[in-house]
């Protein structure tokens, strides 16, 4: 067939899909969103071509953008009560593999376990801009998940899925400066999750001088939707407060740094929670950094400590009561003086909440320090006073860390941190950790 023929034929067939898909939309458009929601995934889930599946995927997700909250906590027990796996054929598929276990009868029976509802995901997923939907759709499911807990089954489809769609060979990941497109830099600033940035110029002192430098990740199917990016500061040493970074003094950055800072580490998509690449992307960054500036030998972060007030508030000791409620006030923000006594019993409380704080599953109590702990960092230096921001006072009193990727440790650090829950910490926090500073100086 020549190539001529071969458009024409391409032509022919986007024609009739769009016209299925405009067809579909007038007769739909008169019923209710959840009813022409309910009705598409049915639709779906019958045998039928390429086209007629595309354009039932799109009206289905167009439906599911109208639903309240309501709609949407009934939608998803629809999909977790009428979308699971049919009784009778895994039964039946069990007894066949029970009688043979030949490796034909546990493929049929794999295929008879799985909920019918990843097939209705699936399908969903071949619509125009289908999976950044999708993902979207699970970030509705985990928050109504907080007053419906029992839709949990559910959220483990979703996260099957996103994880071999978002696998990490599909991930490219993108340096981002101030000649980016302008789509990408708005995203920026929308989802930056750190240190909020405050306007153009903000953002242009972050990616425009030649000792910043921006990432992110990006995936074939999601276009100019960043997944995460790490905004960078090539410092001379190891910085211990924010305010400097922001307002563009990189202490000795250019040709005299020796230090890459990851000062601000955001997910941009909060549906593809537990779906894990931050770690693959500080790994790229420094490889891509150690290619291009080899003097730069040492890789941190200036990383915020979101649990530590809360927690502090949460001891029995009679010290960690009195010194919350010292933070608390704020008195110490306007008294240097103050801030020097109080300064050697915040970083032990802090040494001891880094070190020992847990969850009940026993993880780190602070969510950043489970993240970089996770990927193979250490807990390297505490600091404190460090971000005078707002949340960060409310949430931390101020506190700041400094976590280190030493390269050749790296993995080690992450075996023993996924095996063991080992805690790998630098001297100086072990030294405020032995200080025994719990009580009133």
């Amino acid at each position: 067939m020549s190539g001529s023929n071969i458009s024409l034929l391409s032509e022919l067939l986007q024609n009739i899909g769009g016209r299925m898909r405009s067809m579909g939309a007038v007769q739909a458009s008169s019923q209710p969103p959840a009813q022409r929601l309910e009705a598409s995934c049915a639709e779906l889930m019958r045998r039928g071509g390429e086209a007629s599946r595309i354009a039932v995927a799109e009206q289905a997700l167009a439906a599911y953008a109208e639903l309240d909250d309501q709609e949407k906590a009934r939608f998803f027990r629809m999909l977790l009560e009428s979308y699971s796996a049919d009784p009778a054929a895994l039964r039946s598929a069990y007894a066949d593999w029970d009688a043979g276990q030949s490796e034909a009868a546990l493929q049929s029976l794999f295929e008879a376990v799985e909920p019918r509802r990843q097939s209705l995901l699936r399908m969903l997923n071949h619509a125009a801009g289908g999976t950044l939907q999708l993902v979207r759709m699970r970030q509705d499911l985990l928050r109504l998940m907080r007053e419906a807990p029992d839709l949990a089954p559910l959220d483990s489809d979703f996260s099957h899925l996103l994880s071999s769609w978002f696998n990490r060979g599909f991930l490219v990941m993108r340096r981002i400066d101030w000649n980016s497109p302008a789509a990408i830099l708005e995203k920026i600033v929308a989802y930056e999750a750190v240190h909020e940035i405050k306007d153009w110029n903000d953002l242009r002192r972050r990616l425009e001088p030649s000792d910043r430098r921006c990432y992110g990740f990006f995936h074939p199917a999601t276009g100019d939707e960043p997944l995460i990016f790490v905004e960078v500061a090539l410092c001379q040493g190891i910085p211990g407060a924010i305010g400097p970074l922001l307002a563009g003094d990189s202490a000795g950055g250019g040709e005299a740094a020796d230090t890459a800072v990851f000062y601000s580490i955001s997910n941009c998509q909060p549906g593809l929670k537990g779906v894990s690449f931050g770690n693959f992307l500080i790994k790229q960054v420094v490889r891509s950094l150690s290619q291009e500036l080899p003097q730069i030998r040492t890789f941190v972060t200036l990383s915020p400590a979101p649990g530590f007030a809360r927690w502090l508030a949460a001891q029995d000791e009679d010290d960690a009561q009195a010194l919350s409620a010292e933070l608390t006030s704020g008195r110490w923000q306007q008294d240097e003086g103050l801030c020097e006594v109080l300064a050697p019993r915040v970083q032990y409380w802090a040494a001891r909440y880094f070190v020992h704080g847990k969850t009940g599953a026993g993880l780190p109590a602070d969510p950043v320090a489970r993240f970089h702990l996770g990927n193979g960092a250490s807990a390297h230096r505490i600091n404190w006073p460090a971000d005078y921001a707002e949340g960060a006072l409310r949430r931390a009193h101020g506190l700041m860390i400094n976590y280190l990727y030493e390269l050749d440790q790296i993995e080690a650090r992450h075996e023993a941190f996924a095996g063991a829950g080992t805690v790998t910490s630098g001297p100086a926090v072990w030294r405020a950790l032995r200080s025994g500073k719990g009580a009133p100086a």
